[in-house]
Formats: structure tokens, sequence, C-alpha cells
């Protein structure tokens, strides 16, 4: 099939490198308005270049990824959308959540897939916990507790732009609580702080912040986040139940170092990158975009699932703004 990419940054060259090894892709036209970065992955990938994103639309693509800055996803969705491409598109859908929300409207009524980008649904430790989880092997579940902690905060530009950590950070926090124990988030507690970057205090946004969140069942999560972690990129998951308890992350290149006496595990190199902890999910969530271009399967993260999570970050937001516990219902505007 042929597949168009719309944003050549980090994430669209990545997308780039990992769409031109999967075998149902024959050929990859590309657009970005940084002409260098076009010519670049064109020369990289064998990938055709198109002066926009109508040009892609127009040049026979089956389906399409969206990769380009956030202000842009909602156009670019639609536009794929009206031109009966199907399309997938990094998270979050759009820059605020009444803009999300419209997209959402938009696309209701339309039999064009759309998938939008949460890709630890895709790495294999989520996928098996969600697997336990549904099949009852933990019985009755009491506490999860979710972690994301970066090596180093993205820039300074990036962090005003972002939307605050629980938009830009958390929110996959938030929708991996929800896709693995099928539960949705219900009331939010969140609180931060600065402890690092001057520049993120200025921004007015917290550089780690921790939210417990209560799901509709009653299960408590604890949320973790940082922009600082000395050690590497640490992402995990644990789910405690009254049978059981599991684990996801917990291999041997965890950035965590034991103190205990004799201990050797984790001994493996620290995760020090997204990218490189991610990198099998990140191919198989491609893959299986492949799979809803050729309509074998629908699409496995919707616009709505999106959302979902959107509002657990607006429900944070406030709860940080305001010290006070949040219930989702008080944000939401479907």
């Amino acid at each position: 099939m042929r597949i168009g990419i719309l944003g050549l940054g980090r994430i669209g060259a990545f997308h780039a490198e990992t769409l031109s090894g999967l075998d149902a892709v024959e050929s990859l036209v590309v657009s970005d308005p940084v002409t260098d970065a076009a010519k670049g992955a064109a020369e990289r990938f064998g990938a055709e270049v198109a002066d926009s994103p109508e040009a892609v639309l127009a040049a026979g693509v089956d389906g399409v990824v969206v990769a380009a800055a956030t202000d842009a996803h909602p156009a670019l969705i639609l536009a794929a959308v009206a031109a009966g491409v199907p399309v997938f598109c990094e998270k979050p859908v759009a820059r605020t959540m009444p803009e999300g929300v419209a997209v959402l409207r938009a696309v209701a009524d339309a039999d064009v897939p759309v998938q939008i980008g949460f890709n630890r649904r895709f790495d294999a430790g989520f996928v098996a916990a969600r697997a336990a989880v549904r099949a009852g092997e933990l019985g009755t579940l009491h506490t999860v507790r979710s972690t994301t902690l970066d090596p180093a905060p993205p820039p300074a530009a990036y962090i005003a732009a972002s939307g605050g950590i629980f938009r830009d950070c958390s929110v996959h926090d938030f929708d991996i609580i929800r896709w693995v124990t099928g539960r949705e988030v219900s009331e939010v507690y969140a609180a931060g702080g600065n402890r690092g970057a001057d520049f993120i205090r200025e921004a007015g946004d917290a550089d780690t912040t921790g939210a417990v969140l209560t799901l509709d069942d009653g299960t408590l999560a604890v949320v973790s986040n940082s922009r600082h972690n000395g050690r590497g990129y640490d992402v995990r998951m644990e789910l405690h139940g009254f049978t059981d308890s599991i684990a996801v992350g917990f291999e041997e290149r965890l950035p965590l170092r034991s103190v205990e006496p004799g201990a050797a595990f984790p001994s493996g190199t620290p995760h020090d990158f997204f990218m490189d902890r991610f990198a099998a999910a990140y191919r198989a969530e491609l893959a299986t975009f492949t799979e809803v271009v050729a309509g074998r399967r629908p699409s496995p993260c919707t616009v709505a699932d999106a959302l979902e999570a959107g509002w657990t970050a607006e429900a944070c937001t406030l709860s940080l703004r305001e010290h006070r516990p949040v219930r989702v219902e008080e944000v939401r505007a479907d």
C-alpha cells in the first residue's frame, strides 16, 4: 500500500523509517513545511515528496500518518476524512479539548477510520497486563500504579506550547490505565511541584506531579510523573488485586538501582529515551494501522478514546490549580 506522512520532525521521521520497513507498505509520499526535512526523508527512504498536505492526499495514498505540530492536527484529520483516506494521528487530537470535541463530532458519521497514536497499547508488557486483568487472573483490582519519568525535560519552547505536564505526559498514563483496566476515571486529586528547570515554572507548569485517580468501580490508580529522572526513561505499571499482583516494565533495562545487599537486578543499560523504550510498540502500532487501512480491523484507538484520557488530564490540571478533588464530569463538555 501507499502511505502518506504529514510532518517529518523527530517523530515523523521515526515513523517514516518504521513504515519503510513494513512489508505491507510499498511506497511513501511525504510532506513537511521544512523542505529539507522532506527531501531528507525522500533520500533515506525512497519516498516521493509532495509540496502540501493536499498534494499528499491527492497522490493516491491508501492511508496517511499525521505527525505535524499539534495545532495542525484537527485540520489534517478532517482533510483526510473528507478525502476518504484512513488516518493515523499522533496524540493529542487537538490543542484544546473543545477543538477535540469538534473533531469527534465532525468524524462521528464518517465511514473513514481514524486511529490516534497511544503507543503503549501496543507494548507487549501492557498487552499482557490487559489480558491478565480481562481473564480475571488478579481477582478484583484494588490498586494500580502508573509511572512515567523522563530523563530530562524537553526544550522550553516545547514546554510553553505543551498545555502542561498532565496533557502532554501524564495523558499516556491516563490512557493506559483506562485501556488495561477497562474502567473509566470518575475523580482525581493532583499535586505538583518544581524542583528543576526554571523555564517549566515560568511557563506555569509543574515538573513533577502525582495524581490519585478513583476509577468508576472504586479502584485507586496512583500516577507519578516527572521531567527529571537522572537514571533514564522510566515507564512502569503495577496492578494489584485480591488474588495476584503483576508489573509492566520490570525488566533488565529498568532505570532503577536497588540498594538491597546482594541484589543484581536490574543489570542492563537503562532506557534513556521513549523511542528506545517503545521501538517495538511503535512498529506494532503502525503495522496495526496498515491493517486498519486494508479494512481488516477497526481503529484500535479512536478519537473518542483519546478524548477520554484528555478529560482526565483536564481534571488533573484543574485539581492542581485549585488544590481540590475534581470529578471528571465537572470538566467534561461532550
